[in-house]
């Protein structure tokens, strides 16, 4: 991996120019305690600071440029630009996608309190918080919501409606015009944060710290406040998040290798505690030729004299590489799955990694985090340490969101931080809400980092799924995940043409490049990823009516032929696969449909 390069230049810029971004695009101009962020001249939002602005208007920025490469994401090589300016404690960089922010010096206090101005009658998607950030992201233009029950609990202001809120935050305070709001560059020491909101003013609040003297570190800043700026296709293709993250701290990334997992949890919730369960979907990995199978919660209660040892052994001896699951024993303990408690001192974490990297484990699974404070902010670090040391992937569920660490440590793969497939498996919510929350997902909680949503199902969990054949395979394209989990049953994907099953192995789980084509936020989207000369474009129709996708794909060419993945809308024979010799400029899509083409250079 190239080492990232980080230029600090003097710019001569000064007047009118100064708090610009690099193209100019994107300003900020102080009032008062508060920076206005605008692009193309229209406002975007204001941010309240307890610093006097008025400095700012007479800094002189510097440059700084950002070049590195990521192992998995939406883009491999990722370039940026910002210019930086200083106010008191105040950092603010200026980047042509967007602002990022954070106060600095020892024992940073009460000049670091941050606001958002948010009016009401702003078009927004937002999801209320809770501890695993499993949620809908509903369109609103209120922010006088009834708070919906969460095993988190409910955070409810004394007029009775929802107060705290997660990132990401998606806003379009203007037709065309977006912003994202989140946060990254988490360090030991710091807790994440959330928003709560007092009216129209939304409040940056940390989550609990430990205080100093107490196992609390010491922090000189604090983490980046990010807000991703532009068009839909600024925020969809933006790696700001990662951009203002530490840089990899790993001098060897070679053995880092995203890839596509055959998964048990989905069709079989205790599957992972019944060995020939287990070989079924090893047995599916070799057909679909699959480098990964996950071995889920209660492997270390296998029935009928089997153990974890000879699942594992079985996976290996058939040239597929095990993953495995641990509870991380600081959340859900009572009355959840095992293994419980090998990983929380760091003995017992040396101890249990190194049996993994023994016994030939690919890497882990981590479930059921208690939020966002230091203390689990801290013993992600330890565990993501402790991995890499022992050469193992790693999978963070019931966790927060990503906010940058995999660019920081590039063997955190994949995140869960999403209401994902597995929730067809508990109510059935689900069934009616997916299409549209799928549709949602591209420009708000993909956008900051790899999401393991575990996609693809073409038959029926617990609860049923109205989504289409081709809406379930596009997912695996249009969500990006650098372990991308396969939900359905081994049956259900040995069921289907050979073209989907030849699809599947051979399906990208880390891209050279992303593009947004189409799409707006629940109603469809349509994004372009490429791996090596190969592209694939993904569309879904978000909606219960049929639906023209707009593909403009003149970026690569309309002269190309490809292969198309799209819906008969025969449902005794769902699938549509065909060549084409010149690439359409939209598809027609069948309620809660969905395409996926692949264009060969």
């Amino acid at each position: 991996m190239r080492r990232t390069v980080l230029f600090l230049l003097s710019c001569c810029v000064l007047g009118a120019m100064a708090q610009q971004s690099p193209n100019g695009l994107l300003r900020v101009e102080p009032r008062g305690r508060s920076m206005v962020v605008s692009y193309r001249q229209q406002t975007v939002i204001e941010v309240e600071t307890a610093v006097e602005m008025s400095a700012l208007s007479r800094c002189e920025p510097e440059r700084v440029v950002v070049d590195y490469e990521m192992v998995a994401g939406k883009r491999r090589h990722c370039t940026n630009e910002a210019n930086e300016y200083r106010c008191g404690p105040l950092v603010v960089r200026v980047y042509n996608d967007g602002v990022a922010f954070r106060f600095e010096g020892q024992g940073v206090g009460d000049e670091a309190q941050t606001s958002y101005r948010i009016a009401e009658g702003t078009r927004r998607w937002m999801q209320q918080w809770c501890e695993a950030y499993e949620g809908f992201y509903p369109f609103s233009t209120t922010a006088k919501v009834k708070p919906v029950p969460s095993f988190s609990g409910t955070f409810t202001s004394a007029d009775g409606y929802c107060n705290r809120w997660a990132y990401p935050a998606l806003l379009e305070p203007a037709d065309g015009v977006f912003a994202l709001i989140t946060e990254a560059g988490i360090e030991r020491g710091q807790s994440a944060s959330s928003l709560y909101n007092d009216g129209e003013r939304f409040r940056v609040v940390e989550d609990k710290r430990e205080p100093q003297g107490a196992g609390g570190e010491a922090v000189a800043h604090t983490p980046w406040r990010v807000v991703i700026v532009g068009t839909l296709a600024d925020v969809v293709q933006s790696t700001l998040v990662t951009d203002v993250a530490a840089p990899c701290q790993l001098a060897d990334v070679s053995w880092i290798e995203p890839g596509v997992v055959s998964w048990v949890y989905w069709a079989y919730n205790h599957g992972s505690n019944d060995y020939n369960i287990i070989k079924r979907y090893v047995d599916m990995a070799v057909r679909l030729h699959l480098p990964y199978v996950l071995i889920d919660a209660e492997w270390d209660e296998m029935r009928d004299g089997k153990t974890i040892e000879d699942a594992i052994a079985y996976a290996l001896g058939h040239g597929i590489r095990p993953m495995i699951w641990y509870n991380s024993s600081v959340g859900w303990v009572n009355g959840a799955p095992g293994p419980k408690y090998r990983l929380n001192s760091p003995e017992d974490r040396e101890r249990e990694f190194a049996w993994c990297q023994r016994l030939g484990v690919a890497g882990v699974k981590i479930d059921f985090f208690s939020g966002d404070t230091q203390r689990n902010m801290d013993y992600c670090l330890d565990l993501l340490e402790c991995a890499a040391r022992h050469r193992l992937l790693v999978n963070f569920h019931g966790a927060t969101i990503p906010r940058g660490w995999q660019r920081t440590w590039p063997h955190l793969l994949s995140t869960e931080a999403v209401y994902g497939a597995e929730w067809y498996n508990n109510v059935g919510t689900f069934t009616a809400k997916a299409a549209c929350h799928n549709a949602t997902l591209p420009f708000t909680r993909n956008v900051i980092g790899p999401m393991d949503y575990t996609p693809c199902a073409f038959s029926d969990s617990q609860h049923p799924h109205i989504t289409t054949h081709a809406h379930e395979l596009a997912l695996t394209v249009l969500f990006e995940s650098g372990l991308q989990h396969l939900a359905d049953r081994p049956e259900s994907f040995l069921a289907q043409p050979q073209a989907v099953q030849d699809l599947l192995g051979r399906l990208p789980a880390a891209w050279d490049e992303t593009r947004y084509v189409s799409g707006y936020p629940g109603k469809s989207a349509v994004v372009a990823r490429r791996k090596g000369s190969t592209w694939f474009v993904a569309g879904i129709n978000g909606t219960d009516e049929n639906a023209s996708l707009d593909c403009d794909l003149g970026f690569i060419g309309r002269r190309r032929r490809a292969t198309l993945f799209a819906d008969s809308g025969d449902a005794s024979s769902p699938w549509l696969i065909k060549r084409l010799k010149r690439l359409p400029a939209s598809f027609e899509c069948q309620p809660r449909g969905g395409f996926i083409l692949v264009i060969q250079q």
